[in-house]
């Protein structure tokens, strides 16, 4: 099809985006270590014809108390590299794709482990690389303090480096596996990284083959400025947040203009806000719905998360007082930017800003017809603030079911997303093309 199409993908949290989710009826509340649930999901997703499913992670139980905790329903769920390694062998042709941290990886396993993905899946693999954000994180790994922001960036732009040489290990032909001439691999065609650098000191080569997809899906999520450019180095899809089209465009054209430094295109990187869509099938059932969601919500466990997002504890303050002035954090800085822009342009005090963050953890909420609905997602791919969305449910697994059964149907009426699966790799799907091997010989020119 000649006309330009978005891009959807879906991402599962457990119940759903919601904070208080897991208490909805509809919810399944032990999703986070329900296979089933996550089969259904994944293969809802497919049947909406998705790029792809990701699913986030982090590697420490939230730092607050344990009544707090013990109220959050988001505890106790699958490590996700295993989760979408069991989901390969139930979908045939959506992306699975998740997140692993640079901090608290090592580049050989990893690549190793979504490399094992890639081919279990056929070529649907993506890896989310993101820095993490936490001292409770560090905590759980040799370290008392987090790693300095600066210092994150620079080891995972390393990280980055080794994991691709690794998947570049063996040329695409290498493995023979010629019975009759006993020949099982060509070893002219093997390739040991001998990588020695500030962070990491990796020889290689990787103990399996190349990916199917030359290498998987490197998706980003941050948004600050070291983030940013990583991004525009690297990243071949972004997750990111914006409450406003105008905010949406900023960040869209930013990213964007930063490519070309870089010796790419602007199609090699897709950028895509997340969305959390409240759908009734009208105005009136919508709301009722956002409604009874928000009714839901614990003011401490709103509070929690409102201090996670800008890294300084609110616990202290009163809930009906204005936002205080929130000190810089070492974690996520564009995240807090967001949320106290939030406040400041609205004029929220701290319960109305734990409560519109608790929709949707500080991401784009929007609650209407479906038909409402695709005309903001519309807008915004049409007026440069998307390449598509990162929709967030923000119950599951009815949310979902809402946006494939109501929304997608409206947005492939209008020709702004695909009937049926062109390929079967998650570059074709994204539209990006397969890598070719840094030790790739040289095609000979014709006469």
């Amino acid at each position: 099809m000649s006309q330009r199409q978005l891009h959807l993908n879906a991402f599962l949290l457990t119940s759903g985006h919601h904070v208080a989710a897991w208490r909805h009826p509809d919810a399944q509340a032990d999703a986070g270590l329900n296979f089933a649930h996550f089969k259904r999901l994944a293969q809802t997703a497919e049947r909406g014809k998705f790029d792809g499913v990701f699913f986030a992670d982090g590697v420490a139980v939230w730092d607050y108390p344990a009544e707090v905790i013990g109220r959050s329903g988001q505890i106790g769920q699958f490590e996700p590299l295993t989760l979408l390694s069991a989901l390969s062998t139930v979908t045939e042709h959506i992306g699975l794709i998740a997140t692993a941290s640079t901090t608290y990886n090592e580049p050989y396993h990893l690549a190793r482990k979504f490399a094992s993905i890639d081919h279990l899946s056929g070529g649907r693999a993506g890896w989310n690389l993101v820095t993490s954000a936490t001292d409770a994180e560090a905590r759980n790994f040799n370290r008392e303090a987090h790693l300095d922001h600066a210092v994150r960036y620079e080891r995972a732009r390393e990280f980055y480096n080794v994991v691709t040489a690794l998947w570049d290990s063996w040329d695409d032909d290498a493995f023979i596996r010629d019975k009759q001439s006993g020949q099982f691999f060509d070893a002219t065609r093997l390739h040991p990284t001998h990588h020695k650098g500030e962070h990491f000191s990796v020889r290689g080569p990787l103990n399996i083959p190349r990916p199917v997809q030359g290498h998987p899906v490197v998706v980003q999520a941050g948004s600050s400025e070291a983030g940013r450019e990583l991004a525009a180095q690297t990243a071949e899809v972004i997750f990111t947040a914006q409450q406003t089209l105008e905010d949406a465009q900023a960040f869209y054209a930013d990213v964007k203009s930063r490519l070309a430094r870089y010796g790419r295109t602007r199609d090699a990187l897709k950028i895509l806000p997340g969305i959390s869509p409240i759908i009734g099938r009208t105005e009136a059932e919508a709301q009722d719905k956002y409604a009874g969601l928000q009714a839901l919500i614990d003011p401490h466990i709103g509070v929690a998360l409102l201090s996670g997002q800008l890294g300084f504890d609110l616990s202290a303050y009163p809930l009906d007082g204005p936002l205080p002035e929130v000190p810089e954090t070492n974690g996520h800085k564009s995240r807090r930017a967001l949320v106290i822009d939030l406040a400041r342009r609205d004029g929220l005090t701290i319960r109305q800003l734990a409560l519109r963050v608790a929709s949707a953890r500080g991401h784009w909420t929007v609650v209407g017809t479906p038909t409402a609905i695709a005309d903001q997602l519309e807008l915004w791919f049409r007026e440069g603030g998307a390449d598509g969305f990162n929709v967030m449910p923000p119950v599951l697994p009815t949310g979902l079911d809402d946006f494939v059964d109501l929304v997608v149907p409206e947005l492939q009426r209008r020709g702004l997303f695909r009937t049926e699966y062109q390929g079967t790799t998650l570059r074709e799907h994204l539209g990006l093309p397969r890598p070719a091997s840094r030790h790739a010989r040289p095609q000979a020119i014709a006469a």
